[in-house]
């Protein structure tokens, strides 16, 4: 990582100042208002700590949710500073907004160790315009900067990328950090054989991805709703299953652009199908060539298991964005599980395993194997735009390592 992070500065350059941590606290609420999945909040504590420790006055910048520049009073952060006070064991002081005289008082009145959360950046409308002034305003508040968000790194916002510009040093946190040497390690300078699991459900949302990761890997195996636009580009009928027509010659490039390369490129050989979306569907399993009419495809079936297992049990480094399935339904669970479960198996025997953000996360938590594995990343998009290999604007206007 070419990056300077947190770790790099010394205690006598934090002690007494005002650092600006810009994190990912958009978290799920209920209809109560309560906190159901507090992972990304968790995920910040080891940078937030190590900055107490040191005796800095911690300022902590994030978004919740997509007010649009309005406020909206369901998207205040006051949930959050309770939460994080809990786990900090020490009470969290919130500002009414993230700039102006509140924010200012609360900010000149902290001592060395404290904590305040500012109000949700994206009240402001010059948060995700990268509006310079309100970046400066922002910035006025701190001496310097620190980026743990790495959900929001992607984005080229205010408080991501525009504050870097009135700020010195501007250093990852330590969850950037880990987050840029897992996936950007991955692609760069892997342990071979690197394999690549990509599900969901459209092939459209992961054409970057697969072409990126075609020029990188051993290994790509494909699952999810995305493998029927594959099958029907092969000539094969899918009956009721979810098919991009306008991308069945992406499909077919995409495949000769695998085999041009030497890559091994595997699709299911057989699906779990359901006579219609819905947790208790009648179910049965065919072979891909052997879809019948009327019939839609949940899950890729048991042999498709073995064929991935057996794929995947030599290599050294996988990662893993997207489900093999509906896995929201328990009856087409168990491609997704199995996957899951060969992970952590695999990550037991030293693989490292890498699961990309997005559903995939949620698939492996809602196993409960996301310990088992060796990075679970917090940022569905990031994640997709690092290993497509782009250049995320909240990392770029970072310092470099000298």
């Amino acid at each position: 990582m070419t990056k300077s992070s947190l770790s790099r500065l010394a205690a006598d350059e934090l002690c007494g100042k005002r650092v600006l941590v810009r994190v990912d606290f958009n978290v799920p609420l209920n209809e109560e208002g309560h906190i159901t999945d507090d992972t990304r909040i968790r995920a910040a504590l080891p940078t937030i700590r190590d900055l107490i420790s040191k005796g800095s006055k911690v300022i902590l910048a994030a978004h919740f949710g997509r007010p649009k520049g309005q406020i909206n009073e369901k998207m205040r952060l006051t949930p959050v500073a309770a939460r994080l006070g809990e786990l900090l064991g020490k009470s969290i002081d919130k500002t009414d907004s993230c700039i102006g005289l509140d924010a200012e008082e609360k900010v000149n009145s902290m001592k060395n160790g404290d904590v305040v959360l500012l109000e949700n950046v994206r009240f402001i409308e010059g948060e995700e315009k990268n509006d310079p002034s309100f970046a400066k305003e922002l910035a006025g508040l701190a001496d310097v900067y620190v980026n743990d968000a790495f959900g929001a790194a992607h984005r080229a916002h205010a408080s991501t990328e525009g504050v870097t510009k009135f700020l010195s040093p501007c250093v990852t946190g330590y969850l950037m950090e880990k987050e840029l040497k897992y996936l950007q390690g991955a692609i760069d300078e892997p342990k071979k054989p690197l394999a690549a699991i990509v599900g969901g459900s459209k092939v459209s949302s992961k054409i970057g991805v697969l072409e990126s990761l075609i020029d990188k890997c051993d290994k790509i195996l494909i699952g999810g709703g995305m493998i029927f636009t594959f099958y029907k580009a092969r000539g094969l009928t899918v009956g009721n299953s979810l098919v991009e027509e306008d991308k069945l010659e992406l499909a077919k490039e995409l495949e000769e652009k695998a085999k041009a390369k030497g890559v091994d490129f595997l699709l299911p050989t057989d699906v779990v199908l359901a006579d219609n979306f819905s947790p208790d569907a009648n179910s049965q399993t065919a072979l891909v060539n052997q879809i019948p009419d009327g019939w839609m495809g949940l899950d890729i079936g048991v042999d498709s298991v073995e064929l991935f297992q057996n794929a995947l049990k030599e290599c050294q480094t996988i990662i893993w964005n997207g489900p093999m399935g509906v896995f929201e339904f328990d009856k087409f669970a168990n491609g997704t599980n199995a996957i899951a479960n060969t992970l952590s198996d695999l990550s037991e025997k030293g693989c490292c395993t890498i699961i990309g953000g997005g559903d995939s996360v949620a698939a492996v938590e809602k196993a409960g194997l996301a310990e088992k594995m060796s990075h679970i990343s917090t940022g569905g998009g990031a994640s997709l735009e690092l290993l497509e290999g782009k250049i995320l604007p909240g990392v770029s206007a970072l310092d470099d390592i000298d």
